[in-house]
């Protein structure tokens, strides 16, 4: 029984390390590719539109209670 356990193990082991670098390279060019764009785009770029965003979905002011 630890024999079949051992091999199993071993096959999990190999298909693991065999199938990880390959399994990871579109997710590592995709952050790669984010990584570019955000870079070739100038910081008062990024800051306008955070600017732009915040004043478009800025929460509403709180009602004042009159009596």
């Amino acid at each position: 029984m630890f024999r079949i356990i051992a091999w199993v193990l071993l096959a999990l082991y190999l298909l693991a390390v065999g199938l990880w670098s390959p399994a990871l390279a579109p997710v590592t060019a995709t952050f790669a590719g984010f990584g570019a764009i955000v870079g070739a785009v100038p910081h008062s770029a990024w800051l306008l539109a955070a600017v732009v965003v915040w004043l478009r979905h800025r929460p509403a002011p709180a009602q004042t209670v009159t009596a």
